[in-house]
């Protein structure tokens, strides 16, 4: 869905023990911030309120308002947008918010999310005036949560609509089907058709935000001054002209001169006034918009509307560009506090962000290929185990990853564990556990609802999944220059050779077959012959020797006189005569 989309051109879419005390501080600091944060997120309960029977809204008292509270609502929307305006929103009514104002500016977000949104303000927020002030873009989502407020009031040069859910196939774009578009659309087009009906939109324009085969007219009364948004259809039979129906084709009979002439035309095309034989005719203009477009909402295209389209249109109430004009259109007496998201959650969403995630995977990686190649269990291993832990926790807290995804990825892990710690070579353990984890570290760059094991059809997953692939694949590729810098540059530093100790040499990978036993001048005893190789005792050790290539019998004394690594070379001892 472009309109829903969270990742549309980025944001449209609008992580040895000796371990430094900084470090660990740091570290502790980031796991301890995804924490805090679904406790901050929560509201603790809401005090109870008369309830407002269902449809009515809010209207503004006479004497204006006493406290005032703004909601700024920003970027894309996600579950952490959610869990914020829940806290604000208790915090707010804690406060004796009398009116309520969400600040818009956003490209949209989850549709899921946006109708959790929407009933936390019809039905959270039942007994407080409500107000959208879209500052200044409400795409999509946005859209959804304005048109739930009691009123919206829109800045200069604002837009608010573009709510369409679409599909990508290999032709490319393209509606979604109609077997599966009530799936889709049926959520949001009653949660419009909710708010229309509260707050007396007009219902088809509404439906133009979702459907681009609309198109509508607007069209006044001479007499009575009615105006009402139609359908091509609707249009001429106000304007009374005779229409048969052939074949989806209508075949209007205009009169020219007392005489009949047919004329085939799409119920679409555009007529003149002078072809209205009734008192209906179009509406050519309307404060503040100036001259009105005919018709309002062509056909192909969604409803955007600017500010003067808004208001001209009965969606927004007037124009508002400031804190100050605000204070003024709504009559607020007393304070106006604004309540911005907390730092936890600005973190959630920045360790959420496609370039951090990406940066986090890249020290995962780095991190535990150095605590492959250093011994127990440090620093390093620490790092990656957070860092994994953030690139996973963040996008789960905004809810862009679920608990499949983060299933999958621990499954894949222990696979792989066993793999490389218990299994023989590597085969299917160690395959396996790559798949899971690729598939699992994937999906979380998709949406929440993206269904499992299902090839994404969506463009918002779509994005999502390349975003993934862009995110893994350039991780990938730092993390394996920054391992052959850490194997081939670093070790020759003082500072890393702490971290990572130089290659040893033969002599200290050669096996010690008789440990502090068998040095040079060590004397013991031949436990067999010694052809020239064999065995000799050295106290309670044995340990394979050679000869310096005279034969010694079992049971003589011999004496090392060389020894390099596992090769140990004696020479008989002489009795002394």
């Amino acid at each position: 869905m472009a309109a829903w989309s969270p990742a549309n051109g980025g944001s449209r879419r609008r992580p040895g023990r000796g371990v430094h005390a900084g470090a660990a501080s740091l570290v502790c600091a980031c796991a301890l911030g995804l924490l805090v944060v679904g406790a901050l997120g929560r509201p603790s309960g809401s005090e109870s309120k008369p309830a407002r029977p269902s449809g009515r809204i809010v209207p503004r008292p006479p004497e204006g308002f006493d406290r005032a509270y703004i909601l700024p609502i920003r970027d894309e929307i996600t579950d952490v947008t959610l869990e914020s305006l829940q806290r604000r929103a208790h915090t707010a009514r804690q406060g004796g918010a009398d009116v309520i104002i969400f600040e818009l500016d956003t490209p949209g977000g989850m549709a899921t999310t946006a109708l959790k949104i929407c009933t936390l303000i019809k039905n959270d927020l039942d007994d407080i005036h409500t107000v959208a002030w879209v500052n200044p873009d409400a795409y999509s989502a946005g859209a959804l949560i304005a048109m739930a407020c009691d009123e919206i009031v829109m800045s200069a040069r604002s837009k608010i609509g573009d709510a369409q859910p679409i599909m990508v196939g290999p032709e490319g774009f393209s509606a979604v089907p109609e077997d599966v578009e009530p799936k889709f659309t049926n959520p949001l087009i009653e949660e419009l058709r909710d708010s229309a009906n509260r707050h007396g939109y007009d219902p088809k324009m509404c439906l133009a935000m979702i459907r681009p085969d609309i198109e509508l007219y607007w069209v006044e009364n001479s007499r009575t001054g009615e105006r009402r948004f139609v359908t091509p259809g609707e249009r001429d039979r106000l304007f009374g002209l005779e229409t048969a129906t052939s074949t989806g084709r209508t075949e209007a009979i205009e009169k020219k001169d007392d005489e009949a002439r047919p004329r085939r035309r799409s119920l679409s095309e555009p007529i003149s006034d002078e072809a209205s034989r009734t008192e209906w005719h179009y509406v050519r203009n309307a404060p503040p918009l100036g001259a009105v477009p005919q018709p309002v909402v062509p056909s192909g295209e969604l409803l955007t509307m600017g500010q003067d389209a808004a208001i001209a249109y009965g969606f927004a109430k007037g124009k508002v560009s400031s804190e100050g004009e605000l204070r003024d259109f709504l009559d607020i007496r007393g304070g106006l506090v604004r309540l911005e998201y907390t730092w936890t959650e600005h973190l959630v969403a920045w360790l959420s962000s496609p370039l951090v995630r990406g940066i986090l995977f890249m020290v995962m990686l780095l991190a535990a290929y150095v605590e492959f190649n250093t011994p127990g269990v440090g620093l390093p291993g620490i790092v990656a185990l957070v860092c994994l832990v953030i690139f996973l926790g963040a996008p789960y807290l905004t809810g862009l990853a679920q608990a499949w995804e983060i299933v999958l990825v621990v499954a894949g892990v222990v696979l792989l564990a066993v793999e490389i710690f218990v299994l023989p070579g590597f085969g299917v353990a160690g395959i396996s556990g790559i798949l899971l984890i690729g598939v699992g570290l994937l999906a979380t760059f998709m949406p929440r609802d993206f269904a499992p094991f299902n090839w994404p059809t969506l463009q918002y997953t779509v994005d999502g999944l390349k975003t993934g692939l862009w995110v893994i694949a350039l991780g990938l590729l730092a993390s394996v220059a920054g391992m052959v810098a850490l194997s081939r540059v670093m070790p020759r530093t003082p500072y890393f050779r702490r971290i990572i100790p130089p290659n040893p040499t033969p002599e200290d990978v050669a096996p010690d077959s008789g440990g502090e036993i068998a040095r040079i001048g060590d004397v013991g005893r031949a436990e067999g012959p010694l052809r020239p190789a064999g065995k000799a005792r050295f106290g309670a050790t044995l340990v394979d020797v050679v000869s310096d290539g005279e034969f010694i019998a079992p049971g003589e004394r011999v004496e090392v006189i060389d020894r390099a690594a596992n090769r140990v070379v004696v020479r008989r001892i002489r009795p002394a005569t």
